[in-house]
């Protein structure tokens, strides 16, 4: 006994701490050691670098096996692969939406105009963009291998996405193939896990550059970007997510957002789509009505590939970058963002700071700076509270609308489900 109550105390306060109040301190640490030494401060950037280039290592290979496990884990019965079709369309639909929304709230507010942080290597990302022809005939990959080293991220998608549908088609043969990447996207989850947890370190030492470098008031605009972020979920859950249910479902959206409120609250205290699927199956029956075959599969689903909250933070977040570091994105650059937002999304959600490696995918496909990931990971939690409440949001308008097409929602539950909810709170 004695033995076992040593280990807690040997980890000490940095130990008991979450990663992200990790992320937070190791934020104002950096701003404040980059504000004491000033230029000296650069002294303190390999310490991000080396956190940058895990960042980066992870890349290919986690998006590459998550996307092959993920689309080989869809059964193919003609049910479930029916209701796996239209859930899927709507996942990724709503999600090119989402990005699209978020990009719009980037442009209209701008809140990285004025910070000047323009490097001298940033110019390489401004170079004339290829044309929409180009980067759809780029996207499949001529040598599959070469993709891979290259890290060209739209062609390991699309050649993932082909390689999972081949090992589905080709039923038991394939289970030994699909057992190796089940086993690898795991190690890599774990991997990616571990350097997750040099990210306090990283943010340090970037902090300390970026607040050596170009002073505090780098730290300002990003009070607007998480003002931004949050008025972009709002919209979209109360508006865009509402207005399919009524289009769409041709149902009451008072009622879609009141079945939200148990799911959403527990979304957003647990940063977990995954962790709130208990709350979120609960109220998909209990008070919307969803029948129990379409829930316990849209749902799942759903946690696993569908990433609005986090698409629609990219797209304000890889705004904020580019305008702080005075790189222009060309139209191109803006559908390559929707693209590798909306295609990414089925590979990486779910994965422990999934956010952060999204938004890194976003970068390197349109050049940004990788230096601008520093300062967005010190806000990353609070955004994470909201992303992932949308994420949860999304996942039950999904399975409302496919259980109403499959005929699977039981409308008397739906229009009463709050009534018996305002009775007796408690039983939520």
């Amino acid at each position: 006994m004695e033995h076992a109550t040593m280990g807690p105390r040997r980890a000490g306060f940095w130990g008991r701490l979450s990663l992200w109040k990790k992320i937070l301190i190791g934020m104002a640490l950096g701003m404040v050691a980059g504000t004491v030494l000033g230029p000296d401060a650069e002294l303190l950037k390999p310490i991000g670098t080396l956190f940058v280039n895990a960042i980066k290592m992870l890349i290919v290979p986690l998006v590459f096996c998550s996307l092959v496990v993920g689309v080989t884990s869809m059964q193919d019965t003609r049910k479930l692969g029916r209701i796996g079709l239209k859930s899927l369309v709507l996942y990724l639909g709503t999600t090119a939406v989402a990005i699209s929304i978020g990009l719009g709230m980037g442009t209209l507010f701008s809140p990285g105009e004025g910070v000047n942080m323009a490097a001298a290597d940033s110019a390489v990302a401004a170079q004339e963009a290829p044309t929409l022809v180009a980067t759809l005939l780029n996207m499949i990959p001529t040598n599959p291998v070469s993709a891979l080293a290259e890290g060209n991220i739209l062609q390991i998608i699309v050649f993932a996405l082909g390689l999972g549908i081949a090992l589905n088609l080709c039923g038991e043969k394939a289970k030994p193939a699909v057992q190796v990447f089940d086993s690898l996207a795991e190690g890599m989850y774990k991997l990616t896990e571990l350097v997750m947890k040099l990210a306090p370190y990283g943010v340090f030492g970037l902090m300390a550059w970026v607040a050596g470098t170009y002073g505090l008031d780098i730290l300002l605009p990003l009070i607007q970007v998480v003002a931004v972020v949050y008025l972009g979920c709002v919209i979209h859950v109360v508006v865009f997510y509402s207005g399919l249910i009524s289009g769409l479902g041709r149902l009451n959206p008072l009622r879609y957002l009141k079945g939200l409120i148990n799911p959403a609250a527990v979304a957003y205290t647990t940063s977990s789509s995954a962790g709130t699927l208990p709350a979120s199956i609960k109220a998909a029956r209990e008070e919307m009505g969803v029948s129990e075959g379409v829930s316990s599969f849209v749902l799942p689903l759903g946690a696993t590939i569908n990433m609005d909250g986090t698409a629609l933070y990219q797209g304000v977040c890889a705004l904020f970058i580019a305008q702080a570091f005075g790189v222009d994105l060309a139209f191109s650059d803006y559908l390559l963002i929707i693209a590798t937002s909306t295609l990414a999304s089925i590979g990486t959600a779910g994965v422990p700071g999934a956010g952060l490696i999204m938004l890194s995918l976003v970068m390197t496909t349109v050049g940004l700076p990788m230096e601008g990931l520093a300062i967005i990971a010190g806000i990353d939690r609070v955004l994470d509270m909201a992303r992932t409440t949308v994420n949860v949001c999304g996942d039950l308008m999904v399975a409302t609308l496919v259980a109403r097409s499959e005929n699977e929602l039981d409308e008397s539950v739906y229009q009463r489900a709050r009534a018996h909810a305002a009775v007796q709170p408690s039983a939520a």
